[in-house]
């Protein structure tokens, strides 16, 4: 094994980062991109001092990840990636606000919306089947509900 470590040059590193790009590129996530930018600064280094070992290139790569991985998730948490669509991922939040038909009765607090082609379950006063309610939350896959 050492044997193919022994023979490790700047363009291994640099092969290694861009198959971890583009890993990343094809699975989700947001990781590998910054251990294959590690690989490609530890090819540069190599690149300019061509006669490190093997070992010493592992140590510079190894904290290198590290550092890397940190700082990103770092950053990220500190300004997170701002989206046009806040609400994207988040579906129920994009009903608060609007109005809609009532498809089950709100018996006991407990009915069902009809909120264009599915059904949600919603939580409010006591109304008949068809009244318009207005969103004025959303808990898990509940919309709370109030008459519109």
């Amino acid at each position: 094994m050492q044997e193919a470590f022994a023979h490790l040059q700047f363009w291994h590193w640099w092969i290694i980062g861009v198959v971890l790009v583009i890993v990343e590129l094809i699975t989700p996530g947001f990781f590998l991109l910054w251990i294959g930018i590690a690989a490609g600064v530890t090819g540069l280094v190599v690149f300019l001092m061509p006669d490190l070992s093997w070992e010493v290139q592992i140590l510079i790569f190894a904290p290198l990840a590290v550092v890397a991985v940190v700082a990103a998730r770092y950053y990220l948490l500190r300004n997170p990636i701002e989206t046009a669509d806040a609400t994207l991922n988040r579906r129920g939040s994009q009903y608060v606000g609007r109005v809609f038909d009532l498809q089950d009765p709100i018996v006991n607090g407990i009915g069902k919306v009809k909120v264009a082609d599915g059904v949600w379950r919603a939580e409010g006063p006591d109304l008949p089947v068809g009244a318009k309610v207005k969103v004025t939350a959303v808990v898990g896959t509940v919309l709370k509900v109030e008459k519109a």
